[in-house]
């Protein structure tokens, strides 16, 4: 099977979690992270008390009890991670026949979607799947662009990302804007914010931006910079 990637907007959605140990706990981090705004966490056993910041989140509601089929009821999406192979397929199939996006973990034949590795810097996300048929290579791609993507590159992300409403608002037209963007990521920037150098930062962009927008680049580069060295 070849799986379609996807980002997925979370915000404003209900989501569910069955089993909460190790695994459990670390999805109900990510979904937490992605701005679910609601997380209903079902397990058999108590809370670990160990986890209590993750329990204490606002959107975060844990259930010591058996699941339900009613616990699917306006739910997005749903994952399981329970080493109870009969309640994965009931799950699998509940959500299957209510159109619910659901991820029975390792277990890629129960699921309608799978989760990559990812490898994160700042809002640099970096989705990387085998396609369920190797998680092992996967973890070991995403340690290999840990050690070649570094932290300059979260730097330069911030700062298009800074720069882009300032660009689009100038008004010059997609075909300009394409052209500046295009130019900045392919110029020297990169490397200037690998070294720190900000007055080589400032200069390149004052070399590709529009006058209109030579004030701002002490402030983006400064800005960046700050990122790359937290």
């Amino acid at each position: 099977m070849r799986y379609y990637p996807i980002y997925v907007n979370l915000h404003g959605k209900r989501c569910l979690v069955v089993g909460a140990g190790q695994v459990g706990r670390r999805k109900i981090a990510t979904l937490a992270e992605c701005g679910a705004a609601e997380i209903l966490v079902i397990d058999l056993a108590p809370a670990d008390p160990a986890c209590a910041e993750i329990f204490a989140h606002p959107a975060v509601a844990f259930a010591c009890r058996p699941f339900a089929a009613s616990d699917l009821d306006g739910r997005f999406l749903v994952i399981a991670s329970t080493d109870n192979e009969a309640l994965n397929w009931e799950i699998s199939r509940e959500c299957s026949a209510r159109g619910i996006l659901c991820n029975i973990v390792d277990q890629p034949e129960k699921c309608s979607f799978i989760v990559p590795a990812l490898y994160t810097q700042g809002e640099l996300t970096v989705a990387i799947s085998t396609g369920g048929g190797s998680p092992a290579l996967a973890r070991k791609i995403r340690q290999g662009l840990g050690e070649f993507l570094g932290s300059e590159y979260g730097a330069l992300l911030l700062l298009m990302s800074r720069l882009r409403p300032m660009v689009l608002g100038l008004g010059l037209g997609s075909p300009a804007n394409s052209a500046i963007f295009k130019a900045l990521v392919n110029s020297p920037l990169l490397e200037a914010l690998e070294r720190g150098d900000a007055g080589a930062a400032e200069a390149i962009l004052r070399d590709i931006l529009p006058d209109a927008l030579h004030g701002e680049a002490a402030g983006l580069v400064s800005g960046a910079l700050g990122h790359a060295g937290a």
